[in-house]
């Protein structure tokens, strides 16, 4: 697994755009009271929900490969010529 240099920057304008396509389900109180580890497993299961990133295998379910998929489905919405992609 390659690790991407501004991996916690993208990891966290992941879940922001996670959120707001949740609220735009209907999930309007997902990001209150919820921990971080939890947070990132929520949006991961509501993008593979909705068909947006394929899943892990189930051996491969946990927090770091979750957190990973979620960088590169950030990596291939971004332009590419945007600042955390350089």
């Amino acid at each position: 697994m390659k690790k991407h240099k501004n991996e916690a920057k993208l990891l966290k304008k992941a879940l922001e755009l996670g959120f707001a396509f949740a609220k735009k389900q209907g999930f309007h109180d997902l990001d209150r009271g919820v921990g971080s580890t939890d947070r990132v497993e929520c949006i991961y299961r509501l993008l593979v929900q909705c068909k947006q990133i394929t899943p892990l295998a189930v051996d491969k379910e946990d927090g770091v490969n979750m957190k990973h998929k979620l960088v590169l489905w950030i990596i291939r919405l971004l332009p590419e010529n945007h600042e955390l992609l350089q």
